[in-house]
């Protein structure tokens, strides 16, 4: 192995030290004490230096404030580089045999007659069959009652649901539940969501499973518990720093609330990345008839997991790469991931577009309320039909182009300020259609949702609404 330069030791700068005592604070090996003498040159009393367990971490010296009384040791500085810590002491020692992949089982569940639940109870349940007994989170309207339901339900599945002390609290103990190999879910809202980007940012960083499911409210700050879906642009191109992605699921009735949550956990444990839930405020809080699956899950353990038992042992989870060329390495790969969820898991649902010459785009509640319009105007002889993606990222462009022939005009549903529409844009660039139908748009905000009357009025009209 080659040799390392010893990390620099400090020492005290006699004249510098003001005797403040922030080196003693941060020093965690205990070295530094309070002096007893004066220093003749200041009037101060220098702090005292015991090097016996010192290992040279630099803390004291970054805590020393300006003019600097704590310095290395002079000749050290210049011979200590920074080493990466998963190359400092060469390969993991272990003599654990590899872990083994111990697979999902499926439960068969009994026939049931349908239940009549809110949106945001029905993904809790569908949490609780895909094998989620991990819930963490932060109370916020409008999605407090999947926290709610998980609390009442968890400690009698030999669950754990645990209210954290904030939504950066929640998403870090999500990082370490899914890190060792754990189904973990969240129930947040708007501005909570946008605490947790950066641990989101994270665990696509460290290739960690989780959902999170976000009910989206007005905005933008506080703004009010009414449904919008202005969250759009965040989960599909802000998602945390660094080159991050996820898919993004959009369920737009309770049924789907509960299918596409159990989805999201195939998904998320499929390519080890988290996945978003977008709802609305009022597909969270609306009630609807739901249909239980023909089976649960009883999860397994992923070989990768950091689990804590011998099998696991040599297992990392970890987004730090100090060097530039192994990071860039680490992004590629990621990148690939991404390309190989762009190709596989496009999901969109059509009504009425078999023959359709104007076609709406919506998701979310809109997308019903645009269904509503799809069937007045059929009736007065419109053939108009409807495009709703359920997963925004990826935008599911391949089930959009086959349609684009026979349209004449595009018309973006949404309660939000072209977001939606930005991804329908962006993914026909992409996709090579830089000359596609005329694309219009009805926009509300703040928590007002199109209605069918003012689809079917600006369809006839052929007037936008902003």
């Amino acid at each position: 192995m080659t040799a390392v330069a010893e990390r620099p030791k400090p020492f005290v700068f006699p004249e510098y030290c003001k005797g403040c005592g922030r080196c003693i604070g941060a020093c965690p090996k205990d070295c530094i004490t309070l002096g007893t003498e004066i220093n003749p040159k200041t009037g101060l009393i220098p702090v005292i230096l015991d090097l016996s367990l010192c290992n040279g971490c630099g803390l004291c010296i970054s805590a020393c404030p300006e003019p600097y009384g704590l310095r290395p040791q002079v000749g050290e500085e210049a011979a200590f580089e920074l080493q990466d810590p998963s190359k400092l002491f060469g390969d993991r020692q272990t003599t654990a045999p590899g872990a083994e992949t111990i697979p999902d089982v499926t439960i068969p569940l009994p026939a049931m007659e349908p239940l009549v639940t809110k949106g945001t109870y029905a993904s809790a349940i569908g949490a609780l069959l895909a094998g989620c007994r991990h819930v963490y989170g932060y109370p916020i309207t409008p999605s407090t009652e999947g926290a709610e339901f998980m609390a009442k339900v968890q400690p009698k599945l030999d669950g754990i649901f645990l209210q954290a002390v904030s939504e950066v609290a929640t998403v870090n103990i999500m990082y370490g539940a899914g890190g060792a190999g754990l189904r973990t879910i969240t129930y947040t809202s708007s501005p909570g969501f946008s605490l947790m980007l950066e641990g989101i940012s994270y665990m696509v960083g460290s290739e960690v499973p989780a959902v999170f499911v976000n009910v989206m409210r007005g905005g933008p700050g506080l703004g009010n518990i009414a449904p919008e879906q202005a969250d759009i642009k965040l989960a599909c191109r802000g998602l945390g720093h660094g080159n991050t992605h996820a898919i993004v699921l959009a369920p737009a009735t309770p049924q789907e609330m509960l299918d596409l949550t159990m989805l999201a956990f195939d998904l998320a444990f499929k390519y080890r990345n988290p996945v978003v839930i977008l709802g609305d405020g009022y597909l969270g809080q609306m009630t609807g008839k739901v249909r239980l699956p023909s089976q649960m899950v009883k999860p397994g353990l992923p070989a990768w997991a950091v689990w804590g038992d011998r099998g696991h042992r040599g297992n990392l989870i970890c987004s730090i790469e100090l060097s530039e060329l192994d990071l860039e390495a680490h992004n590629i790969r990621i990148n690939a991931k991404y390309a190989r969820m762009i190709a596989a898991e496009q999901r969109a649902d059509t009504y009425c577009t078999d023959d359709a010459e104007i076609l709406l785009v919506a998701a979310t509640t809109p997308a019903q309320l645009s269904k509503g319009a799809v069937e007045e105007l059929r009736g007065r002889g419109v053939k108009v039909g409807l495009f709703r993606p359920i997963t925004l990222w990826p935008f599911p462009i391949t089930r959009l182009l086959p349609l684009l022939p026979q349209t004449k005009r595009l018309v973006v549903v949404e309660a939000s300020n072209g977001q939606l529409e930005d991804e329908v844009r962006l993914a026909l660039s992409h996709a090579g259609v830089h000359a596609p139908p005329p694309i219009g748009h009805i926009r509300h905000f703040g928590g007002v949702l199109p209605q069918v009357k003012e689809i079917v009025d600006a369809v006839l009209g052929g007037r936008e609404i902003n």
